[in-house]
């Protein structure tokens, strides 16, 4: 699909959120900052990686967490966290897609498919997986749209629910959730999957408080 299309149908969804919230008081909810999410995860700890001013500028206004999370355990590989949330997406700040990012920082999807992500104790949901590559470098990545307690892949699917939320909800608030793991010469995507569904598993349970049901 091109970006063109995208643009035009994103907008299309997107027209009728400006109308129904017009003259309505949204709900804007409070939680807790995304500053206090657990540094501790996973046998891994967790160090603050800075967002360039410019990036922050594209995103809008919002919450944002971008972390990488290593083990003194040198065998076990790092993994990146990224977490955006946007306490209101009226204003048509809305959640940008990272597949339309990646090509622009040098990264290429070798392979994307949508998987499911069963944890112990949660309900399953989709999320996007993608195989990267730079400079003969691999990456796995993981991500999905979550809002109000639902998590979606499609991008599309999250602006219908970000729609439909305005009008049940009054609210327009919703998140971006990340993951990615390098890839060793030899490792599977399969492999490198099962590393970031056990990261994945450490924290799903506390999101709640950084992005509310």
């Amino acid at each position: 699909m091109s970006s063109h299309l995208r643009f035009v149908l994103a907008a299309v969804l997107l027209a009728p959120t400006a109308l129904l919230l017009h003259g309505r008081t949204e709900v804007i909810p409070v939680p807790d900052p995304l500053s206090s999410f657990p540094a501790q995860l996973d046998s891994r700890t967790g160090t603050d990686v800075p967002i360039p001013e410019e990036e922050l500028r594209v995103l809008g206004p919002g919450d944002f967490l971008y972390r990488n999370y290593a083990s003194e355990n040198q065998a076990l590989s790092d993994i990146d966290l990224f977490i955006a949330y946007f306490p209101s997406q009226r204003t048509g700040d809305t959640i940008h897609s990272p597949k339309h990012c990646l090509p622009g920082s040098g990264w290429l999807p070798v392979d994307s498919r949508i998987v499911t992500v069963s944890l112990p104790g949660q309900t399953p949901f989709p999320a996007n997986r993608y195989v990267i590559a730079k400079a003969g470098q691999r990456r796995l990545v993981l991500y999905w749209y979550l809002a109000h307690g639902r998590a979606v892949a499609s991008e599309y699917s999250a602006k219908y629910y970000l729609v439909a939320d305005s009008i049940r909800l009054h609210r327009s608030d919703g998140a971006l959730i990340r993951v990615v793991t390098p890839l060793s010469a030899e490792e599977s995507a399969d492999s490198a999957q099962q590393r970031l569904l056990s990261f994945v598993a450490s924290f799903v349970p506390d999101l709640d408080r950084y992005v509310p049901r």
